[in-house]
């Protein structure tokens, strides 16, 4: 489909899109590690934030710089920017997290040159009635770096403009993925993971233009094969589109599968909420981001992600979920039981992966495979 393949090269060629938006526009680009990095104001300054993602290739430059028993995703990561991947770059910044990709951000200051970088300090507990308060003077200090880094002032107008343009943004996207409610969805889990990943790199209201296209053909789109059993994927960061495309076509004619949900920060996690648009919009931004569904990490003492986690599953009509954690990431393997239990509870069977930086895909293809044809048995029987 025409529409789709838009997207695809925005991932494809993300580096490449980056740097012709420089020439195209003269303004600048800048790096961020997580999704709580607050966009709209970086937006609003006439800077495109670019996420920083892994390439999913083996690497052994990053030993002398962070730990082996880190995440591979942060280490995949620093990969990128040891290697000069993302040399055109103006600035980096993180919103507090985990340890495990502060120190890639740190380590990646400390060792490639780049002309501003920027640690904000995102409350990790957001349910405190004064991480807004605290969370609005982060956003202004950091505003006020940013003004200083551009030579640009911020003004209102542009800050609500900016939230205006990510908004539409979200809505679009939620109307993306309501239509895989659908008994036939249109679209597989590979395609929306596409999608989402490549709003995390291009311009938003480039992202809007072709997401409108796309919308505008997409609900009559009939696909060439039976949906199956239908997935959700939940878990920590996860852009392997391999996998998704691994385990949707891994026997289409036995056991076809459909992933019509994702609960990580590469996916719902990243557009589910909107910021409110009839406030001061510094506050308005900080409401969005201690709104969010929760990372682990932020997710306490109420637990609030599971209870969304089934919510997206008794929406999606999920009858099985493939949950993942990225090796040695703590926050969510002290989730990953709890999730489990609750899953199953609700009568949906679970598998769960350890990824790294690459996919043992022999291993895995055995995995999913068997956990397909459990799920098939059980509609047998």
């Amino acid at each position: 489909m025409r529409e789709l393949e838009t997207f695809s090269s925005w991932v494809k060629d993300r580096h490449e899109y980056a740097k012709d938006w420089k020439k195209r526009t003269g303004g600048r680009v800048l790096g961020y590690f997580c999704t709580y990095v607050p966009e709209e104001i970086l937006y609003a300054a006439g800077v495109l934030p670019v996420r920083v993602l892994g390439s999913h290739e083996p690497q052994n430059v990053t030993e002398p710089h962070i730990f082996g028993m880190f995440c591979p995703f942060c280490r995949d990561c620093l990969a990128q920017g040891l290697k000069g991947r993302y040399s055109y770059l103006d600035g980096l910044m993180i919103a507090q997290s985990c340890l495990h990709i502060r120190q890639a951000y740190t380590s990646w200051v400390l060792h490639i040159p780049i002309g501003f970088s920027y640690y904000l300090c995102m409350p990790h507990k957001v349910q405190s009635k004064r991480s807004y308060k605290f969370l609005r003077g982060e956003l202004e200090t950091f505003k006020n770096a940013v003004e200083k880094w551009t030579g640009r002032k911020i003004e209102e107008a542009a800050l609500r403009e900016a939230i205006q343009v990510y908004n539409e943004n979200r809505r679009l996207m939620r109307q993306l993925f309501d239509l895989r409610k659908r008994e036939e969805p249109p679209i597989s889990g590979e395609e929306a993971m596409t999608i989402s990943l490549a709003e995390q790199m291009v311009d938003k209201k480039e992202h809007n233009a072709a997401l409108k296209e796309l919308l505008g053909k997409l609900p009559q789109r009939k696909r060439e094969r039976p949906t199956g059993t239908r997935l959700m994927i939940v878990g920590s960061e996860d852009d392997d589109l391999a996998f998704l495309h691994m385990v949707e076509n891994l026997n289409k004619d036995q056991y076809p599968a459909t992933f019509v949900i994702d609960e990580h920060c590469t996916g719902t996690r990243y557009f589910w909420n909107e910021a409110p648009e009839d406030s001061d919009p510094l506050m308005a931004i900080a409401r969005r981001y201690i709104e969010r569904p929760p990372c682990p990490s932020k997710d306490w003492e109420e637990r609030k992600r599971i209870p969304h986690i089934l919510q997206l599953a008794r929406d999606f009509k999920v009858q099985g979920a493939i949950v993942m954690q990225q090796k040695f990431c703590d926050p969510h393997e002290l989730d990953t039981v709890a999730i489990r239990k609750a899953l199953e509870k609700e009568g949906i069977k679970t598998l769960f992966l350890e990824f790294d930086v690459t996919v043992p895909a022999g291993q895995f293809r055995i995995r999913v495979e068997a956990f397909l044809e459990t799920l098939k048995q059980e509609d047998l029987f």
